[in-house]
């Protein structure tokens, strides 16, 4: 994936052929939040994606609303009851919990 990052905000990015552009989209927003930007250029893609974050968050800050970032860290599953009792399992016979199992098993599927 192509992609780019400020503020903590993760975009990705892709090429229409049809319009000579780039255009990204930020990751990890609701519906409700989305922000996109677009550049003919590199420099011009990257300037728009600042602006618009940079917009986004002045705005919020206007409004009285707190800006919403792609992940709070919190996470929570629904899996099947077996499922939950093989991680249980997995995590107790590795020394861990099953937070601390999960959150490097999140990790090293995202290396991938």
């Amino acid at each position: 994936m192509n992609s780019m990052h400020y503020k903590g905000y993760t975009a990705k990015v892709e090429f229409s052929e049809e319009d000579g552009v780039f255009w990204g989209k930020v990751l990890g927003l609701p519906a409700h939040a989305s922000i996109t930007f677009e550049g003919d250029r590199v420099e011009r893609l990257t300037q728009d994606f600042h602006n618009a974050i940079d917009f986004y968050i002045a705005d919020c800050e206007k409004n009285g609303l707190k800006a919403l970032k792609p992940a709070s860290g919190k996470l929570m599953l629904r899996v099947a009851p077996e499922v939950h009792s093989a991680a249980l399992i997995e995590a107790q016979a590795r020394g861990m919990s099953l937070n601390q199992w999960a959150a490097n098993v999140l990790q090293a599927a995202v290396r991938h």
